[in-house]
C-alpha cells in the first residue's frame, strides 16, 4: 500500500498488537502471519473494513503476511460475484494479499481425510437425527444435551456411512458428521457439533466435484493450521467458539498451531451490519444493488465518495478492545469530511437556480477568471473560469423581505460573487403567479477578483455559474437510510426505513469542468458540499452523488464536550 498509514511509529496500541509482541518477544513464533477470512455470501461492509485493517495492518506493522482466504463452505449462498467484490474491495482500502488468495475449497480433500481421521479414532459419527432432532437434543444454557442414539454406532459403520455421504447416496438433510465431544457440556457449541452436512448445490470453485460441506467451525481453524496462521482474529461473537477451535486442533494431525483471539465487533448507528437484512434489502429491492451510496457496504461508500484513506483512518481511529460498543455514524462521517477537506479540488454548481442578469453587463462581452482548486492544497492550482451577463445563483440565496439576519442577496444589497465582482440587486421579474424567476443586478466593474477598491464591506458572498458556459447534470441526495439511531435488529427492521433517504434534482448546473470529473473521484461543490460523479453518468446526462454536506455535526458535538 502507497502512502503507508500504518508505520510503526503512528501504530496504534491495543490487546491484540501487545499479544502479537509479546509472542514475537517470546519467540513463540518467528514470523506474523494472519488472515481475512470473509465468506463469498454477499458483499462487503464497514465492519469488515475494520477487520480487514486490522488483519492486513498488523501483518504490515510486524513485517508478516495477511491472506486473503474465501470462507466457501456453503455453495447455496455463494457466487463468483461476490468473489470478485471481495477482491476489488480489499484492493481499493489499499491493502494486498500478494500471491496469498486461497480458498477454504482448496483444502476439501485435506478436511475430509482429517474428518475420516476423527471418525477412525472414535471422536466422530455420522448422525441420522434431522435439524431439529439435533437443535431438541442439544438441549439449551440450563439444561445439558441428550446423546443421539446414533452415537455409539461403530467406526466401520461410520466410515462406510461418511464415504457414502460423499458419493451422493443420501438426500439433503437425512445426514450429517458430528464430532464427539460432551453432550453434557456448558458450552452447547461442544456439543457434540456438526462437521460435515448433505448440500447437491454447485459450487462457485469446485463446481459438482462435491456434495457434503464442512461447516465454518471444521473448516477454520484446520484452514488456519494449513497456512501456518499464526493469530487468528475474530469478533467476540466467536469466543464461544472457540473451545472447539483448540479441541479440534488438538485432535487433528495438523501442521501448525494457530490461536484465535477475539475483539469487539463494529456497531454503528443509522444502519444494519447483519449480512442476512443486508440481503433481503437488495433481493426486496428496498435500495438499488449492494452498491446503493445508503448501503453501509464498502462499494456503496465508495460510490457515495467516501475516499478509502478515512475509512483507514476510521478503523484506526475506533481501534480495537473487548468491549461492545455504539459508534456514531456522524464520526465516520468526520472522518471523511476531514479527509476530503484535505484532497478534494473545488468547483462551483448551483442546484436550484435562479438566473441574475447584470444589467450594466455588455451584452456580448466575457470574462475569464482565476479560481483556486483547493486552499489547503497550494499544489492544486487554479482554474479558469467564465463569467457574463447572465448567471445562475442558488434560489436560496436570495429573500425578497429578508429576515434580519438574512446577510444574503435581497432588493438594493450588496453581494460579493465568488472570485468575481461585486453586485447589487437592482429588480426582480417575477411570472404571472408572483413566482421569482429572475433578478436584475449591476456590478461594479472596479471590484473584479472579489476585492472592493474602495474597502468597502459586504456581508455574503455567493457562489454562481455562467448561465452560457454551466453544464447540467442530475443530483441525487442521500441520507441514513435508517430513521432511527438504532434500527431494530428483529424482524420488522424494515420499519424503521428512513423514507427521506433519497432525493433526486434534475435541473443543476456547474462550471464546465465538471464534464471532465472521474468517477469515484470526489470533489467539493463550494458552500454545498461533498459530490462525487457517479457510474451512471454518459454522455446525455451527468450524475453527482452527494457525498456529505459541509457541516460536520460530529465535530459541533466535540466542541459542545470540550466546553463542558
Amino acid at each position: 500500500m502507497e502512502n503507508k498509514e500504518n508505520s510503526t511509529a503512528t501504530a496504534p496500541k491495543d490487546f491484540v498488537r501487545e499479544q502479537v509482541a509479546t509472542d514475537l518477544a517470546a519467540k513463540n513464533t518467528s514470523e506474523i502471519i494472519t488472515r481475512f477470512p470473509p465468506e463469498p455470501n454477499g458483499y462487503l461492509h464497514i465492519g469488515h473494513a475494520k477487520a480487514i485493517c486490522l488483519n492486513f495492518g498488523i501483518a504490515e506493522e510486524f513485517d508478516g503476511r495477511c491472506h486473503l482466504r474465501m470462507d466457501d463452505t456453503n455453495p447455496a449462498k455463494e457466487e463468483e460475484e461476490y468473489i470478485e467484490a471481495i477482491k476489488q474491495d480489499v484492493r481499493w482500502l489499499g491493502f494486498d494479499w500478494g500471491d496469498h488468495l486461497y480458498f477454504a475449497s482448496d483444502y476439501f480433500e485435506q478436511l475430509y481425510a482429517w474428518a475420516e481421521h476423527l471418525i477412525e479414532n472414535d471422536k466422530a459419527y455420522v448422525d441420522d437425527l434431522t435439524a431439529e432432532e439435533i437443535r431438541e437434543y442439544r438441549g439449551t444454557l440450563k439444561q445439558p444435551g441428550k446423546n443421539s442414539p446414533h452415537r455409539d454406532r461403530s467406526r466401520e459403520e461410520n466410515l462406510d456411512l461418511f464415504r457414502r455421504m460423499r458419493a451422493g447416496d443420501f438426500d439433503e438433510g437425512t445426514r450429517v458428521l458430528r464430532a464427539k465431544i460432551d453432550m453434557g457440556s456448558g458450552n452447547i457449541n461442544m456439543r457434540d457439533p456438526v462437521l460435515y452436512r448433505i448440500l447437491k448445490a454447485e459450487h462457485p470453485h469446485t463446481g459438482n466435484s462435491w456434495c457434503i460441506y464442512p461447516t465454518y467451525d471444521f473448516a477454520h481453524g484446520q484452514s488456519d493450521a494449513i497456512e501456518n496462521v499464526t493469530h487468528s482474529l475474530c469478533t467476540l461473537e466467536f469466543a464461544d467458539h472457540r473451545p472447539l477451535y483448540d479441541w479440534l486442533i488438538e485432535n487433528l494431525p495438523v501442521p501448525a498451531r494457530p490461536r484465535q483471539y477475539e475483539y469487539s465487533r463494529l456497531n454503528i448507528s443509522h444502519t444494519v451490519l447483519s449480512k442476512r437484512r443486508l440481503i433481503q434489502l437488495v433481493n426486496e429491492n428496498h435500495v438499488q444493488g449492494w452498491d446503493d451510496p445508503r448501503m453501509p457496504t464498502i462499494s456503496g461508500m465508495r460510490r457515495r465518495g467516501f475516499p478509502a484513506e478515512a475509512l483507514r483512518d476510521f478503523a484506526k481511529r475506533i481501534g480495537v478492545t473487548k468491549s461492545d460498543n455504539l459508534i456514531e455514524m456522524a464520526y465516520l462521517e468526520s472522518c471523511v469530511r476531514e479527509q476530503l477537506n484535505k484532497v478534494a479540488e473545488r468547483r462551483m454548481a448551483v442546484l436550484n437556480p435562479l438566473k441574475l442578469v447584470i444589467e450594466n453587463w455588455p451584452e456580448d462581452q466575457e470574462d475569464e477568471l482565476e479560481a483556486v482548486n483547493n486552499p489547503e492544497d497550494a499544489s492544486a492550482g487554479q482554474r479558469k473560469i467564465s463569467f457574463g451577463r447572465e448567471l445562475y445563483i442558488e434560489r436560496d440565496d436570495f429573500m425578497e423581505d429578508p429576515p434580519k439576519k438574512f446577510f444574503r442577496m435581497a432588493p438594493g444589497r450588496e453581494v460579493r460573487l465568488r472570485y468575481a465582482y461585486y453586485v447589487t440587486c437592482t429588480d426582480v421579474v417575477k411570472d404571472e403567479s408572483g413566482n421569482i424567476t429572475e433578478l436584475r443586478c449591476t456590478y461594479d466593474p472596479e471590484s473584479r477578483g472579489g476585492d472592493s477598491p474602495d474597502g468597502r464591506k459586504v456581508k455574503a458572498t455567493l457562489h454562481w455559474v455562467s448561465a452560457k458556459h454551466a453544464i447540467p447534470f442530475e443530483t441525487r441526495i442521500y441520507e441514513h437510510l435508517f430513521a432511527d439511531e438504532v434500527p431494530s435488529q428483529g424482524d420488522d427492521f424494515l420499519d424503521g426505513l428512513n423514507k427521506e433517504s433519497f432525493k433526486r434534482l434534475e435541473n443543476c448546473w456547474g462550471e464546465a469542468s465538471l464534464g471532465a470529473c472521474q468517477v469515484e473521484k470526489t470533489i467539493q461543490f463550494e458552500r454545498l458540499g461533498y459530490f462525487v460523479k457517479d457510474k451512471d453518468s454518459d454522455s446525455s446526462q451527468l450524475v453527482f452523488n452527494r457525498t456529505l454536506p459541509l457541516r460536520d455535526s460530529w465535530a459541533k458535538v466535540q466542541a459542545k464536550s470540550k466546553q463542558k
